[in-house]
């Protein structure tokens, strides 16, 4: 916004008028309306074993290298902060806070990196049971298919249990 604009926003707010604002952006009605892209022609979202491994093993070693690269300047600050601190410096104690915001949040960064590798081992095996439980289900209804499917042979005899079939039901002489 342009100080001009702001000076004269302030003048219309000091007379009684309504102030407004106008975002820099096109006017609604230029410009070519594009549709909104259609989901499926995406297809669907699939993550395989391997895939999941990965991840879980870069947050693994996230993980490790946080603890051993992240905690290096923790016990040099704190050190610092005290040798400040004697010297009667504030800043000892500004760089004593800094260090055990910076511990915390390492800490919880580290949480994180752990929640996700352990959620991918999780995901792995629990969803490889899932795999295999919907493959045997998908071929014992190919194999119920195959049996309800006249292309298979020949149609069998018809059910003696019903008799013959009479065409002389409903003619009338």
């Amino acid at each position: 916004m342009a100080w001009d604009e702001w000076e004269q926003l302030k003048a219309e707010t000091a007379a009684g008028g309504a102030p407004h604002m106008q975002l820099n952006q096109l006017d609604p009605g230029s410009g070519p309306v594009r549709p909104a892209p259609d989901p499926a022609q995406y297809g669907d979202l699939r993550a395989n074993q391997g895939d999941l491994a990965k991840i879980g093993i870069n947050a693994f070693k996230l993980y490790n290298d946080l603890w051993d690269r992240g905690r290096r300047a923790v016990p040099t600050s704190e050190s610092a902060a005290g040798t400040l601190s004697k010297g009667g410096f504030a800043l000892g104690g500004a760089l004593q806070h800094v260090a055990l915001r910076w511990d915390e949040q390492l800490g919880s960064l580290r949480d994180a990196c752990a929640h996700i590798s352990n959620h991918m081992s999780v995901t792995k095996r629990l969803h490889a049971g899932d795999d295999h439980y919907i493959r045997r289900q998908m071929s014992s209804i190919d194999l119920l298919d195959a049996g309800f499917d006249e292309r298979v042979g020949e149609p069998g005899p018809p059910n003696s249990v019903y008799g013959e079939k009479d065409d002389t039901k409903g003619k009338k002489d």
